[in-house]
């Protein structure tokens, strides 16, 4: 099985809909049995509230199930726990690899590095833009996927 933690700062907006598109990628593909899927937050801002109604209004426009959950903080265990901690932005990886305390299994990646870019995913929180969030986050997550089904076939 391959577990996949999805990263951005407050886990209402990126992380949960980076959460719902890999969900529905693999279940399109029928390997949900095969991956387990979450996401989690790099500060505390907004632990245990929902996903965001943009996040929530875009998934729902292009008719991706919305995957229920309460946001909760990345932990040092976490490391530990999943093969691949995908973050959205460059800040993201910084607050993640402190908070697992190192990257030395290299596993803390950037989404957008599945697609040969180095660009962060920009926050709606702040932009307002769920469609140019979405567009990273459909292209992101289909280059995960890519990469996982051609790089670690072994533990699927």
């Amino acid at each position: 099985m391959i577990k996949i933690l999805f990263v951005c700062h407050g886990n209402i907006c990126r992380s949960t809909m980076a959460e719902s598109v890999m969900t529905y990628l693999v279940k399109q593909k029928q390997m949900e049995h095969l991956f387990y899927i979450n996401s989690a937050a790099t500060s505390r801002e907004e632990i245990g509230n929902s996903p965001h109604y943009g996040t929530v209004g875009k998934l729902h426009e292009m008719k991706i199930p919305v995957i229920p959950h309460r946001a909760v903080q990345m932990t040092a265990q976490d490391y530990n726990v999943y093969d691949y901690l995908i973050g959205m932005d460059t800040a993201n990886i910084r607050n993640m690899t402190r908070i697992a305390g190192s990257d030395n299994k290299g596993k803390i990646y950037k989404l957008l590095t599945f697609v040969n870019s180095g660009r962060d995913v920009a926050d709606p929180w702040y932009t307002g833009d769920f469609d140019a969030t979405y567009a990273d986050v459909i292209d992101g997550c289909t280059g995960l996927l890519d990469y996982i089904l051609k790089n670690d076939r072994d533990k699927l």
